[in-house]
């Protein structure tokens, strides 16, 4: 794993991506890899002219930084990989709806495209709470797209969740033996 918490540098093989579906596996992929960290199951790839040029997935509880979104990490990744701080005519592959952060700085990336699997109903900033990447007011709008592997997805988050909520519950019932 990179210290940036990506789980292959993208630049030792150039992966090629041909459709949302194959951005999309390569992002569930990088969610994968933050469920095995026990970390909320998020995953996002960046492509730059059909090839993957950075990965990333959640970090917050590993880095005990709020702000190590698999959105925010992907995008450092690729500032650095082609040495800009914008990723004009970048595609972004992302397992759930970015939350306003994330929109924000992909705007602020001027990223063309954001794909997402699933919406965030409670912390989504594209569509379920706001519009960050698509207001008229912004210099700078995506295009947009969701509903990509949306089961698998859903049925990933679904069981992080799930899990840690059988987890709180058995915490719960436990006698205190000291």
């Amino acid at each position: 794993m990179e210290r940036d918490g990506s789980t292959r540098d993208a630049s030792q093989r150039a992966e090629k991506v041909g459709s949302d579906r194959e951005g999309m596996e390569l992002a569930l992929a990088e969610a994968r890899a933050a469920l095995a960290l026990d970390e909320v199951p998020v995953g996002a790839v960046v492509v730059l002219d059909g090839t993957v040029i950075a990965r990333g997935h959640n970090r917050t509880r590993s880095d005990c930084d709020p702000t190590a979104h698999a959105e925010v990490l992907a995008l450092r990744r690729a500032a650095a990989v082609v040495g800009a701080q914008r990723l004009v005519g970048a595609t972004v592959y992302t397992t759930v709806e970015p939350c306003f952060m994330c929109a924000g700085a992909l705007s602020h990336a001027r990223v063309a495209r954001v794909v997402w699997a699933v919406r965030d109903p409670k912390f989504g900033g594209a569509v379920s709470l706001g519009s960050v990447l698509s207001d008229p007011r912004m210099n700078h709008r995506c295009q947009t797209a969701e509903g990509e592997c949306a089961d698998e997805v859903r049925a990933l988050m679904r069981g992080f969740f799930e899990d840690k909520r059988r987890k709180a519950r058995e915490n719960m019932n436990t006698p205190d033996l000291s």
